[in-house]
């Protein structure tokens, strides 16, 4: 019989994600630096920071860096209040590729391991791609093989499905098309308003990223000794 618990029986990794644990690290191992962008109220940013601090990325990676395309935007002031580095450019009434090499140019200068993509609501040129390629993460409230781009929620309330899933996966220049690192099953049955989906849906999602984060920073780290 299984010990599992059910979101580890529902999460489905690529072989190469988990298993390790932080004690297999050495000691002076280097932490990850992220950099987390935003464009809303910072529920995933909150959670992955809360995992730096006490969760399964402590003494694996430090947030260097909060940022956002909308200067205004609410999860900025709970950075700040959180004691993080924050920066933001205005987006709007840019031309995408122009807005995306001055963002890129700007968080090149806090040096990020990984790019952490928490609710960014832009489709990213290649302007921004490129200098981080292989190192921006995305988490998408769907399968990616089912539903891509803005809404996934409410495309699953909308479509009365019994089950969604959170997607984690590397972002490419397509619209949620870049390879799956691990997705997770959110059981919909019951769930009778839009809230109460939303609300299932980003449990899964506040622990999932954390734990792929940290699953790819050990593996690295156990592959650069």
């Amino acid at each position: 019989m299984s010990s599992s618990s059910p979101a580890e029986q529902n999460r489905q990794a690529l072989p190469h994600l988990g298993g390790a644990s932080v004690e297999t690290l050495g000691e002076g191992t280097r932490k990850a630096r992220l950099a987390i962008l935003l464009s809303g109220r910072g529920s995933n940013m909150l959670s992955l920071v809360q995992a730096t601090q006490t969760g399964v990325l402590q003494g694996l990676a430090e947030v260097v860096v909060v940022f956002s395309n909308k200067p205004d935007a609410p999860g900025l002031e709970l950075a700040v209040a959180q004691g993080y580095p924050v920066a933001s450019l205005p987006s709007q009434g840019r031309k995408r590729e122009a807005f995306d090499a001055e963002a890129a140019e700007l968080l090149q200068q806090y040096h990020p391991d990984f790019v952490v993509l928490a609710g960014y609501m832009r489709i990213l040129s290649p302007a921004f791609i490129q200098p981080f390629a292989g190192r921006i993460l995305n988490i998408h409230p769907a399968d990616t093989h089912q539903h891509q781009g803005l809404h996934a929620y409410e495309w699953a309330f909308d479509n009365q499905l019994a089950e969604t899933k959170i997607t984690v996966h590397l972002v490419d220049e397509g619209l949620d098309t870049g390879p799956i690192l691990a997705q997770e099953t959110v059981d919909l049955r019951g769930a009778d308003t839009l809230a109460e989906v939303e609300r299932r849906g980003l449990a899964v999602e506040h622990h999932l990223y954390a734990q792929v984060l940290a699953d790819l920073i050990i593996n690295k780290q156990k592959r650069s000794c």
